[in-house]
């Protein structure tokens, strides 16, 4: 769902000189697979050695079925055109995260 939401709202991404990157711990191989069975109209990053996963922070233990996990943390990053990190989204809910997103970036511009 957040994925075609930011689809949806790519070319005004666009228009606002805003990059779109997601980005997983999964392998080239399965994002080629999972954006083109859902259409994204932008580019999947493969973190398979966690490197970004670790500068960001987002690896958090998690509950799954009861069971304590580590697992990634649904989170967004806007960096400005220096690469400083301009704003943060934590614990990201996917529906409407992409609108929101996309109205910070033009109040930031």
């Amino acid at each position: 769902m957040e994925g075609q939401q930011f689809t949806q709202l790519y070319p005004e991404f666009k228009k606002a000189n805003a990059l779109v990157f997601g980005i997983s711990r999964d392998s080239v191989q399965s994002h080629d697979k999972f954006k083109c069975k859902y259409g994204f109209g932008f580019e999947l990053l493969a973190d398979v050695d966690e490197k970004a996963c670790q500068i960001f922070d987002v690896i958090k233990e998690k509950n799954m079925y009861g069971k304590k996990v580590m697992g990634i943390e649904r989170s967004t990053f806007i960096l400005d055109e220096n690469g400083k990190l301009a704003k943060e989204y934590r614990k990201v809910s996917p529906d409407g995260h992409a609108a929101q997103v996309l109205e910070d970036i033009k109040a930031l511009g």
